[in-house]
């Protein structure tokens, strides 16, 4: 009997966060970054679009994963896909300091020509507002835990699924729900 009761709190936990989508509650589309260039960068601009939203970091181990988000960049960008590098110190504070050292690293290194914002945070008590909701609406466990954590935002501005940093842009797991979301 008191498995039921869990699993059914369960349910209605894991439900909330769809069902406060569902009633007209904040999408992804009602936040605002500010672009590396210093200009506001509404998501809002996305709509219609799939976004992968990207904690970046020029200075850790998983910074070749750029090489793969370009790639997903080039592949995807014609069907409607956006990706958004959000840079971030964070973790191990291994974000360059300005935003011209960090767009020049992007291009010189990778050839990076996806959107970035201004170097961001995106944990604890500082979290840009978007992250903070989008713990909100996947749970503590969807948080960013390292460089590289991934949110894939639908068209419509409802947050699809997040992916950890080992769960590299070339996985078959973040392209399925890439194309899944492209053809919906």
């Amino acid at each position: 009997m008191m498995s039921r009761r869990i699993a059914a709190l369960l349910l209605l936990m894991l439900a909330a966060p769809v069902a406060a989508q569902a009633a007209g509650g904040p999408t992804a589309h009602d936040f605002t970054f500010t672009s590396i260039e210093g200009e506001p960068l509404p998501l809002r601009q996305y709509q219609g679009k799939a976004v992968l939203v990207v904690n970046t970091a020029s200075l850790c181990g998983f910074t070749p994963q750029y090489e793969g988000l370009q790639s997903l960049w080039d592949r995807y960008r014609a069907e409607g896909l956006v990706v958004l590098g959000v840079p971030s110190g964070d973790f191990g504070g291994q974000e360059l300091e300005s935003a011209d050292e960090i767009k020049s690293f992007c291009t010189t290194n990778f050839a990076i020509d996806f959107p970035l914002t201004e170097k961001t945070s995106v944990s604890g008590p500082t979290a840009h507002p978007f992250y903070a909701w989008a713990a909100e609406e996947l749970g503590s466990t969807a948080k960013p835990r390292w460089n590289f954590h991934k949110y894939l935002v639908a068209k419509d501005g409802r947050l699809i699924d997040w992916f950890s940093t080992a769960t590299g842009p070339s996985s078959r797991r973040i392209q399925a729900a890439i194309e899944a979301e492209l053809k919906n």
